[in-house]
């Protein structure tokens, strides 16, 4: 298999491009390049093949691939679905290296397309040429004017040169993200598309352009993934390498969002399996094309000084501002401390009306004259708990009287603190908001898109101290499917894993049941030993809090009867008798296989609300310790676990224990393990650990070879 970016710079930095189809009329699709690349100026040689032209818009036309005169680096290819194949074959025998395939009607239109396509990716695996394409925009290098593309974004004029390369699997997000880089004034370095991916794809987009010297900041438009271990390792290859890779995944899946035999499929969607293997591997998530350049862009503007933390200081001269901002600022995950003493003594000796907590509101006074602003900024920016301090501008700098405070006094305090973070909230004129730029400021437009971008500039950097992800585990002997098939069985495999379960018998009489129960000790509870019957409840296969040995005994009799008359098909295969437990908080603990990415595993607040709130955490498997801890300190109900309203705490690393293990076990057990499902997981409190209550395994409807 072609390393994982190998190649690409055949189609991102070629000396030498020829358009197969080229046509006369530049509104075509084989005459959209050749008119763009001789517009914007490509240094290298343009060869368009046409048979049937001697030129082609003023160059000379060659009749096939094999009349070019000299082997070029790219051939874009933009004839019709059916003869795109043979012309790769031809390109590939000529020597090229990389090919765009602007055509459609491939894979995207059924059988027929699909077996077109596959002639092209057989083509690329056998030759080692590297193919965009099919069904896609193609490529731009904005320095290198290279331009392989029919895209209408560069109808008026290309983006600047700058920091940001853009990956897209849509061509039409893609560009446009380009286009709105250019009305912004924002730098770009690449712009590809990768469409059907036949042979290169977005994982080899992230990897190669996390090698390239011209991109610091890498966009990404993704609809899906057709090979998780490659896209997993080029966002790590972008995180070894500095470069920040902010993510705009589109198309939330409904697969895996229908009710499945456990809580567990039924919560750890597709989307939620994105969200978690970003996370793991740095990448900011976003969900506009608005906010994939904000991100990037304040990303980019700031290099290495990315905030420490997500302690921000909120600074306005509204109080109706300050609190939009406090709203917003919150609700994006930001931290909101209040400044020290000192802190706000120092304000309100330059501001004695001012509101010196945080948000600050320094009231209009604060653009009066540039030493006012200057003070408080220092102050604010000198406090302990400030990370990052964001300053609303809204739209004074449309005002020149306001613009010589703001200009000259930002230009101080970024020379006076050159390593701290301070982010501009400013809706204002182009030239000021370059000329802010400039001085290493992040500006964005809008109360909330601030606090989001700034948010997503914390969480980039937490990820440049994220450990690499761990190896996937040897995998382990198939299980048994008979011995797991019931709640017994499953709780004695998940035992021998490492996760804690109760002391619990089967048995097969009243007595037998009774006996048990004496020898444990009373509270006890009965289920139904079925592996028909996933959902005890439902057919009152579950009593509680039996007291003693008459009790344990008629309550046998008496569940087994309504078994069987409400499911008289099962197969019942005895009775479980385990220890009545209380106290704790019940979660619920499960994995599934993503049919993506593999085995994940999740951990949540069970009881009756878990599927409504929808409060659970996620993650591939397998989880060390400290990250299923991370896991569970990421729920909103984290206070019920750490002792609100006088709870005691619960054991969270007894949890976290749990949640390991299992994962390692899910992670052993892909190949024949579709759904594991604890419910409830009862954590007790601190320092007395934690027991599975209920098990369930689904294992994989085909039978691992």
């Amino acid at each position: 298999m072609t390393a994982i970016g190998a190649g690409l710079e055949a189609i991102l930095a070629p000396r030498s491009i020829a358009i197969i189809g080229a046509s006369q009329d530049p509104t075509k699709i084989g005459g959209r390049p050749v008119e763009l690349l001789r517009r914007f100026g490509f240094p290298g040689a343009i060869y368009p093949v046409n048979p049937r032209a001697a030129e082609v818009q003023g160059l000379p036309a060659y009749a096939s691939i094999a009349a070019v005169p000299e082997t070029p680096d790219l051939a874009i290819i933009a004839v019709a679905a059916e003869a795109a194949p043979e012309a790769l074959e031809a390109c590939a025998g000529r020597g090229v290296k990389g090919a765009v395939i602007f055509t459609s009607g491939f894979a995207e239109l059924g059988a027929a397309g699909e077996a077109l396509q596959a002639r092209l990716r057989d083509t690329a695996k056998r030759t080692g040429i590297r193919v965009l394409g099919p069904n896609c925009l193609g490529a731009v290098s904005i320095a290198e004017r290279s331009i392989a593309t029919f895209s209408i974004v560069l109808e008026g004029s290309l983006p600047p040169a700058g920091p940001l390369g853009i990956a897209s699997q849509s061509g039409n997000l893609g560009s446009y993200t380009a286009l709105l880089a250019r009305e912004r004034n924002i730098g770009i370095s690449r712009f590809l598309t990768t469409g059907n991916e036949c042979d290169v794809d977005i994982a080899d987009a992230i990897a190669w352009l996390a090698r390239d010297p011209a991109t610091k900041v890498i966009l990404c438009v993704l609809e899906t993934c057709r090979d998780a271990p490659r896209l997993v390792a080029a966002l790590e290859e972008a995180r070894q390498a500095g470069k920040p890779v902010v993510v705009l995944k589109i198309g939330a899946s409904e697969a895996g969002q229908a009710a499945a035999a456990s809580h567990t499929g039924a919560l750890a969607g597709s989307d939620a399996v994105f969200d978690a293997v970003f996370r793991r591997a740095g990448a900011a998530r976003v969900y506009s094309v608005e906010q994939l350049l904000d991100l990037g862009h304040a990303a980019a503007v700031l290099g290495d000084r990315l905030p420490k933390g997500r302690r921000t200081m909120l600074l306005t001269a509204s109080g109706g501002f300050g609190v939009l901002l406090a709203d917003a600022a919150s609700a994006a995950g930001l931290s909101l401390p209040t400044p020290s003493e000192e802190t706000q003594r120092r304000i309100l000796a330059v501001v004695p009306y001012a509101s010196p907590r945080n948000p600050v509101d320094a009231t209009a006074q604060m653009s009066s004259r540039p030493e006012i602003l200057e003070a408080i900024l220092a102050a604010l920016l000198e406090d302990d708990s400030c990370d990052a301090l964001l300053l609303l501008l809204s739209s004074s700098l449309y005002l020149p009287r306001l613009r010589s405070v703001y200009m000259p006094t930002l230009r101080a305090v970024r020379e006076k603190h050159p390593g701290k973070v301070v982010m501009l909230a400013v809706h204002g004129p182009a030239d000021a908001v370059a000329e802010l730029t400039a001085m290493g400021f992040p500006v964005v437009d809008g109360v909330g898109p601030s606090a989001q971008a700034l948010a997503g500039l914390c969480d980039l950097a937490a990820a440049r101290s994220l450990p690499p992800p761990p190896g996937t585990p040897p995998a382990a002997p198939p299980l048994d499917r008979d011995s797991i098939a019931s709640e017994a069985g499953a709780k004695a495999v998940l035992a021998a894993a490492g996760v804690p379960v109760l002391p619990e018998r089967v048995v097969g009489s009243a007595a037998e049941a009774a006996k048990a129960a004496s020898a444990m000790g009373f509270p006890v509870v009965l289920k139904i030993v079925s592996p028909d019957l996933p959902h005890k409840t439902e057919v009152g296969g579950v009593v509680l809090d039996l007291r003693d040995a008459e009790a344990v005994a008629a309550a046998h009799e008496a569940m087994l009867a309504r078994v069987r008359a409400a499911a008289p098909a099962a197969r019942i295969e005895g009775v479980l008798v385990s220890p009545m437990v209380r106290g704790g908080v019940e979660m619920i603990l499960g994995a599934k296989r993503d049919p993506v990415f593999g085995p994940v595993v999740l951990v949540g607040l069970g009881g009756i609300f878990t599927e409504v709130l929808q409060d659970v955490a996620v993650r591939p498997a397998p989880v060390d310790e400290a990250e299923a801890l991370a896991m569970l300190r990421s729920l909103k109900a984290v206070p019920v676990l750490d002792g609100a309203r006088g709870r005691p705490k619960a054991d969270l690393a007894a949890a976290a224990g749990a949640i390991a293990a299992l994962s390692r076990f899910a992670a052993e057990h892909a190949a024949d393990v579709a759904e594991i499902d604890i419910n409830p997981l009862l954590l007790r409190p601190e320092g007395q650990g934690a027991v599975a209550l209920d098990a369930l395994i689904v294992p994989t409807v085909e039978r691992p070879a």
